[in-house]
């Protein structure tokens, strides 16, 4: 009865212990995962532990006791088969496969990257949108002191403009226990377009996120329904309605035990109330974003990239071994959010072969093959523009300005605030635009193009309009003189530089007057006079 007494406690005192253990590390009960191992090894070595305890005297002990012998076998075969595992699942063997994980697509820039929608791409940063969303933290004085801003700050697609959210948290655990019943009461939504910053209060409050504690924490509560699970990083998105969800990407193992992993599945969570939906990747609602993380996307492309000709190729000759480079950033297109980042060879040069854009909901990737400076080379060049002023660049999109592969980028002070922007062409990254809006920039960069010849009227799309004129007015920019002209029957404004076409003062109101022009955000370029 005694040893039936102790053999009781010694298995419930291993419970007790493998329990905690679980609740606090939540790992996926799934042979892919490396924390179910480290689990099973450390519930091995309790129980060897809690066995050895009551019967070891001696040294001798050790080597006698069969039971201390087989639990540490146990322990050294978890060990082994999780090492060779290891090895087995690692792109040294599997170079194929790995390579292989995602699909390339040639494509072409002009045909897919249309003429810029500045109401449609980031002006900001991830750093420029966390200080707006603390600056608007820091004017609600009824949430300041019990809530602070969570550093997510995910990017997304809504309603066809790129805005970044982000929930608030507990301030601490004092407030979270003070606050905790009635949830969290709001989250920050950011227009990178606009710089637009608005707290959005709920009806209903957030009651699952990553500040909550015991089970409502998000990753918890995701555990408990989906045990055998492996969740990548979550991000925090809005549906078109505005209702927050977690987004949840289930990893998927497509070599070995550990290797190959991409994206499989997607558990939606809404904030509110917890509910959960579990969605394979290619069913996905399409107002969702986040589903492949840029990290992620950016690494399978690596794998592309480098083990073409296998694994020690990619090591030691490295021969037609292509790389992402260091940064990349987020563009709306199609109604998703696409990672765009360049691409150039392994030796480590400062030049681009080419770019992509990687899809973040469905994995799609495209390249496209245009040479020129990489992402640094191109923010050094911008930021030599205004060296007197101390300016720093932030990382380029790739946008097409007046048919031409253009960086953009915005230019910070030491605050952390957009001051102006700039537009670099990718071939020749010593013709930089620098403006104190995207407008003035690209006007700028349009005469700067013109000027060195890269741009002409023959190598870009125009259209013509004739007319009389009904109104006309001067004004200068930058210097130069201009004259504004609106025909009649059209709203449009016309803008035509002096410098480029004199004969513009010999018009007044009511001449006839035909104008060839490329389109503009706020008025027409007119590129020639008849």
């Amino acid at each position: 009865m005694k040893k039936i007494g102790k053999k009781a406690i010694l298995i419930l005192a291993a419970v007790i212990i493998a329990a905690v253990y679980y609740y606090v590390t939540i790992p996926a009960i799934n042979i892919h995962s490396s924390g179910f191992w480290v689990f099973i090894a450390i519930a091995a070595v309790v129980l060897l532990v809690l066995y050895a305890a009551p019967r070891v005297r001696t040294p001798d002990d050790l080597k006698t006791d069969k039971g201390i012998k087989v639990g540490i076998f146990v322990i050294l075969g978890i060990g082994v088969v999780y090492l060779i595992g290891s090895v087995l699942s690692s792109p040294i063997v599997n170079a194929n496969k790995y390579q292989q994980l995602i699909t390339v697509e040639n494509r072409k820039f002009t045909e897919d990257i249309k003429e810029v929608d500045y109401r449609r791409i980031p002006l900001l940063d991830r750093d420029s949108a966390t200080l707006l969303g603390n600056r608007k933290m820091g004017s609600m004085v009824d949430m300041v002191s019990q809530f602070e801003v969570s550093s997510l700050y995910t990017q997304i697609n809504y309603q066809d403009t790129p805005v970044r959210v982000t929930p608030l948290v507990y301030a601490n655990l004092i407030k979270w226990f003070t606050n905790q019943s009635n949830g969290i009461p709001a989250y920050i939504k950011i227009d990178m377009a606009t710089q637009d910053t608005e707290l959005v209060k709920l009806e209903q409050p957030i009651r699952y996120s990553q500040s909550e504690h015991f089970n409502r924490n998000i990753n918890r509560h995701l555990r408990f329904r989906y045990p055998t699970y492996i969740f990548d990083e979550l991000s925090f998105e809005i549906d078109d309605e505005g209702t927050p969800y977690w987004v949840c990407p289930v990893k998927k193992f497509n070599i070995g035990l550990f290797g190959g992993v991409t994206i499989g599945r997607v558990v939606l969570c809404n904030a509110v109330t917890g509910e959960t939906a579990d969605y394979a990747v290619e069913d996905c609602p399409n107002w969702v974003d986040h589903v492949f993380a840029a990290d992620l996307l950016t690494q399978l492309y690596d794998y592309h990239g480098t083990l073409q000709n296998g694994f020690i190729n990619s090591v030691l000759g490295q021969k037609g071994c292509l790389m992402t480079t260091d940064g990349y950033n987020y563009l709306a297109l199609e109604d998703d959010v696409w990672v765009y980042t360049g691409i150039t060879s392994v030796s480590g040069d400062e030049s681009n072969v080419g770019f992509v854009l990687m899809n973040q909901r469905t994995m799609e990737c495209r390249y496209y093959e245009i040479a020129g400076a990489q992402e640094y080379s191109a923010m050094a060049s911008a930021e030599g523009q205004v060296q007197n002023l101390g300016y720093q660049s932030t990382f380029p999109l790739l946008l097409n300005i007046s048919g031409e592969p253009t960086y953009f980028m915005a230019l910070k002070d030491a605050a952390g605030l957009v001051k102006k922007y700039a537009m670099v062409n990718i071939k020749k990254y010593q013709n930089v635009a620098i403006g104190d809006t995207v407008a003035e920039c690209e006007k700028s960069y349009n005469s700067l193009l013109r000027e060195s010849g890269i741009r002409t009227t023959e190598n870009i799309q125009t259209k013509s309009i004739s007319g009389k004129i009904t109104k006309i007015a001067q004004g200068v920019v930058d210097g130069n003189s201009h004259y504004y002209l609106m025909l009649e029957g059209n709203d449009g404004i016309f803008d035509v530089s002096v410098v480029d076409y004199i004969d513009i003062i010999r018009y007044t109101e009511g001449d006839k007057v035909t104008l060839e022009y490329q389109e503009g955000e706020l008025a027409n370029v007119v590129l020639g006079i008849k």
